[in-house]
């Protein structure tokens, strides 16, 4: 019969009773209860993690991991399924925007998720290798929009606090 969580339970002898401190001089750990004499330890006044007044460890150490890169290009994905779907033979990120497909002013990636049929132009900022091939093997073309910001890297997103 295969042993359950539920039937788990430590060893005998294993869970002791806790040590009881300060209940008189009878029994040992009476008077200062193994805290030695005097001084702030002996007081029970010392929060966890207390460093004397210097910044503690936990503050000291950042919270927040990782980076995020200023530089970063977000374009945003439009599907040979849904050029095929949205009937315009004349694909640019404007008619996209016209019929709801993208955000204003976004960057569109063209990717090559569904088929294509029909011989269509495309004008986008950026193509997928294999979205590119599927648009002229159905007998349209492909043409690269140049980005906003030129041969260049983009502008920098953020401000001064940000990667800290």
């Amino acid at each position: 019969m295969p042993i359950k969580v539920h039937d788990l339970k430590p060893p005998r002898g294993a869970n002791r009773r806790p040590k009881r401190v300060g209940r008189g001089i009878a029994g040992k750990g009476g008077k200062t209860a193994g805290r030695g004499t005097k001084g702030q330890k002996a007081r029970d006044t010392v929060p966890l993690g207390f460093e004397g007044g210097q910044m503690p460890l936990h503050m000291r150490v950042p919270k927040l991991k990782g980076f995020n890169n200023p530089f970063r290009v977000e374009y945003q994905a439009v599907n040979l399924d849904t050029i095929e779907e949205s009937g315009l033979d004349e694909v640019t990120p404007e008619a996209l925007h016209a019929k709801g497909l993208t955000h204003k002013g976004a960057l569109v990636k063209v990717l090559a998720r569904g088929e294509i049929t029909r011989p269509v132009t495309v004008r986008a900022h950026a193509f997928s290798k294999a979205a590119e091939a599927a648009i002229t093997a159905a007998g349209g073309t492909v043409e690269k929009l140049p980005l906003p910001w030129g041969d260049r890297r983009p502008p920098a997103k953020g401000n001064q606090f940000a990667n800290r």
